[in-house]
C-alpha cells in the first residue's frame, strides 16, 4: 500500500451514539426495575437470572481488557485502529461494582454455603464447615473488592494513557501500556479465575475443578471477540469514518482470533471433562452427571455443536472471515451460545428437574446489558474513536494479510 492510498486517520472526537446511549440507559433502567420486581415475587429465580446476566456482560468487558493487554504484550501493531473499541468496552468494568450490589443483598438465595439448610446431607454440612475459612461472607466480599479494584485499575489506566496520547503523542505512554500489560494480564487471569470459583463454582460448594476458571474466562474471551467482530462488521457496513479506515484485513484477523479461541475453549471444556471422567471421583463427577442427564442433556449437546463444531468449520473459510455479513452472523451466534453456556453452568445448581425458565432471564439480560452498552457509549463520546497519535498507527493502516 503506497502513501497516497492511506486513509486519513486523524478523526475528531466521537460525538455520535446519542440514541444508543439513551436507548441503552432506558432499556437498562427498565430491565433492572422489572428484575427487581421479579425479585420480590420470586427472589431465587430472579437472582439466578441476574447472576447469569451479570457474569455474561462482565465477561465481555474482561475479555476485551485481556485482548488489549495481550496485544500490548505481543507488541502487535495491526490492531491499533480497533484498539479504542476494546479499551472502551473494558473501561465499563467499574459499572459492575454497582451492579454487584443486588447479588450481595440477596446472597443467601444464591450461594447455599452462606446459610446452609440443616436438611443437607451430613457429609455436605461437614464439608462446608471445613471450607468455612474460605467460604464465608466477609472474606467473599473482601475478595470481590480486590477483583474489582484490579480490573478497574487496569482498564482505566490503559484507557487513560491511550486517550492522553491522542493529544501529547508521547511514545512513553505506549511503553507504559506495554509494561503494565504483562503483569496485568497475569493478575487479570488469576483474579478472574478466583472470581469464577467464588461466584459460579461455589453454587455447588461440594464440587471443584481446577480448570473451571479458565473454562469460564475463555468463554467470556470468545464472547468479547465475537462482540468486536460484530461491531467491526457493523462499522464497515455503514458510512462511519472509522468503518472506512478498518479494512477487510483487520476484520480477517479478528475472525482468525475468533477461530483460534473457539478451539481453545473446546480444549478447556474437553480437558475438564476428560480429567473428571478419568478420575471418576464422587465429589467431581456430580457436576458433569447432573448436566448430562434429563432436560440438561440436549442443552449440553447444543453447546458442543454450537460453541465448537459449527463455528469451527464455518470459520475455516477465508471468504467468510472477510465477509461482513458472514462473520457478523457467526459472531452473533457465538454471543447467543455463550449465554446458553453460562445458563448451563448456573441453572442446574437451582433445579435439576427443569430448565428453570423465568421471565427475569430476559429482563436481567436487558437490564445489565442496556446499562453496559450505555456506559461504553458514554465513555466513547468525547474521545477520538482510534488512537490518532499512536506510534504504530501507520503500521496498522498499512497492514495487509500475509
Amino acid at each position: 500500500m503506497d502513501e497516497r492510498s492511506l486513509p486519513d486517520a486523524n478523526l475528531p472526537p466521537f460525538e455520535g451514539g446519542r440514541s444508543l446511549l439513551l436507548g441503552g440507559a432506558a432499556a437498562g433502567a427498565a430491565g433492572l426495575l422489572l428484575t427487581l420486581i421479579g425479585g420480590f415475587i420470586a427472589p431465587k429465580a430472579a437472582l439466578y437470572s441476574y447472576l447469569i446476566a451479570f457474569d455474561y456482560w462482565l465477561g465481555l468487558s474482561l475479555g476485551a481488557l485481556a485482548l488489549v493487554m495481550a496485544h500490548n504484550v505481543a507488541g502487535a501493531r495491526w490492531n491499533v485502529v480497533i484498539r479504542r473499541l476494546g479499551e472502551t468496552i473494558a473501561a465499563a468494568v467499574p459499572l459492575f461494582i454497582v451492579l454487584f450490589v443486588p447479588l450481595l443483598l440477596g446472597a443467601r438465595y444464591v450461594w447455599i454455603w452462606i446459610d446452609p439448610p440443616q436438611e443437607l446431607a451430613k457429609e455436605t454440612l461437614r464439608l462446608l464447615q471445613y471450607k468455612k475459612p474460605y467460604l464465608n461472607f466477609n472474606f467473599f466480599l473482601a475478595r470481590a473488592v480486590i477483583y474489582f479494584v484490579v480490573w478497574s485499575a487496569l482498564a482505566l489506566l490503559l484507557r487513560a494513557w491511550s486517550v492522553r496520547q491522542d493529544e501529547s503523542g508521547e511514545a512513553l505512554l505506549t511503553r507504559r501500556q506495554r509494561k503494565l500489560s504483562a503483569p496485568g494480564l497475569v493478575l487479570l487471569i488469576l483474579t478472574a479465575t478466583f472470581a469464577s470459583f467464588d461466584w459460579l463454582m461455589s453454587l455447588q460448594p461440594a464440587w471443584f475443578s481446577t480448570i473451571f476458571g479458565l473454562y469460564v474466562f475463555t468463554g467470556g474471551f470468545v464472547g468479547s471477540l465475537a462482540l468486536l467482530c460484530l461491531i467491526v462488521t457493523g462499522l464497515r457496513s455503514g458510512d462511519s469514518a472509522l468503518g472506512k479506515i478498518i479494512s477487510a484485513d483487520h476484520q480477517h484477523n479478528l475472525g482468525k482470533l475468533l477461530l483460534a479461541f473457539v478451539c481453545f475453549w473446546a480444549y478447556m471444556a474437553f480437558s475438564q471433562y476428560m480429567l473428571i471422567w478419568a478420575g471418576n471421583l464422587p465429589d467431581e463427577v456430580t457436576w458433569i452427571v447432573a448436566r448430562s442427564r434429563g432436560v440438561w442433556r440436549p442443552v449440553g449437546i447444543l453447546i458442543l455443536l454450537g460453541h465448537f463444531l459449527v463455528p469451527f468449520f464455518l470459520l475455516l473459510s477465508r471468504d467468510l472471515k472477510r465477509s461482513r455479513q458472514g462473520l457478523a452472523a457467526v459472531a452473533a451466534w457465538m454471543l447467543v451460545i455463550h449465554y446458553i453456556d453460562l445458563y448451563w453452568i448456573v441453572m442446574p445448581a437451582s433445579s435439576l428437574d427443569g430448565l428453570g425458565l423465568h421471565w427475569t432471564h430476559l429482563t436481567a439480560f436487558i437490564g445489565v446489558g442496556g446499562a453496559s452498552v450505555a456506559a461504553a457509549v458514554f465513555l466513547l463520546r468525547g474521545v477520538r474513536p482510534l488512537p490518532v497519535r499512536d506510534p504504530y498507527l501507520e503500521d496498522s493502516l498499512r497492514y495487509v494479510q500475509p
